[in-house]
């Protein structure tokens, strides 16, 4: 009888080590670093998102706006996904790929978009204007960064949503609806319970992704401040290291949470 081929220890560390080396040299040295960083400037600097108004604003807002955000792309997400997973019709295909190519947009772009839309030379502006009404904007502030967010984010959550609705068991809601249950009680007694994992994913992960969005922020956020450009711009023009890095640090550590706890939730580990 033969035996498969069982690989030494050594050459199982051999074939480890490069692997090993990066994650250390290009994630662990970092982070490290990254941690010491603050305790240069005293051990208040960790807190200085809590103790400093105009960084505790920043956090607050951010915090917001991702909240805003994940809530927007989880209802019309999941209202377009469902539809396009529960209906057959002509050019369905052509209409999923369409909805979801602002997948291949980086931020930047996003933001060059709104830009387009609602800046001061923008769409909306020129109409305005020529209406006597001034030329209005809103690419530069909430407005503006909420709806960039929103395009950027509503492309995942509809092709999240429309491969898990299609998975879904059918013969629970045609069980539903046998038994007299309206299209209200089969949403929430059928629906949202199997997509319930699906939601939890979903919108750690669009949490996770606009609280620490740049790109777009970078191009858009000269009104309203957002923690991913303070950081930015504490290290690039201030050199203020320490600071950075303990925001930073907050920053992390508020999404990793999220992601954690929504993992637990949904008692998966695909995100």
């Amino acid at each position: 009888m033969r035996h498969g081929f069982a690989p030494s220890r050594a050459l199982l560390l051999a074939c480890a080590a490069p692997a090993v080396a990066f994650f250390a040299a290009f994630w662990l040295l970092p982070v490290a670093l990254l941690l010491a960083l603050p305790a240069g400037k005293g051990w208040a600097s960790y807190f200085v998102v809590l103790t400093n108004a105009r960084y505790l604003q920043g956090l607050l807002q951010t915090l917001g706006l991702s909240l805003a955000v994940t809530l927007a792309t989880l209802v019309l997400g999941a209202l377009v996904g469902i539809t396009l997973a529960r209906q057959r019709f002509r050019g369905r295909q052509l209409l999923l790929s369409l909805l979801t190519l602002p997948l291949s947009f980086p931020g930047v772009i996003v933001g060059f978009f709104m830009i387009l839309l609602g800046g001061r030379q923008g769409l909306v502006a020129d109409l305005t204007d020529a209406l006597g009404l001034g030329r209005i904007t809103f690419a530069y502030g909430l407005a503006g960064l909420f709806l960039a967010y929103l395009y950027f984010s509503l492309p995942r959550a509809i092709a999240t949503y429309t491969a898990a609705a299609g998975a879904m068991d059918a013969a629970l809601e045609e069980a539903a609806r046998s038994l007299g249950a309206s299209r209200w009680r089969v949403a929430r007694d059928v629906w949202l319970p199997e997509l319930a994992p699906t939601t939890l994913a979903c919108g750690a992960i669009v949490f996770a992704t606009a609280m620490g969005a740049f790109g777009t922020a970078f191009t858009l956020a000269s009104k309203f401040e957002v923690l991913p450009i303070t950081i930015y711009n504490e290290f690039t023009n201030y050199a203020n290291f320490a600071l950075a890095a303990s925001l930073s640090i907050t920053l992390g550590l508020i999404t990793w949470l999220v992601l954690w706890a929504a993992r637990r939730a949904s008692g998966t580990s695909a995100f």
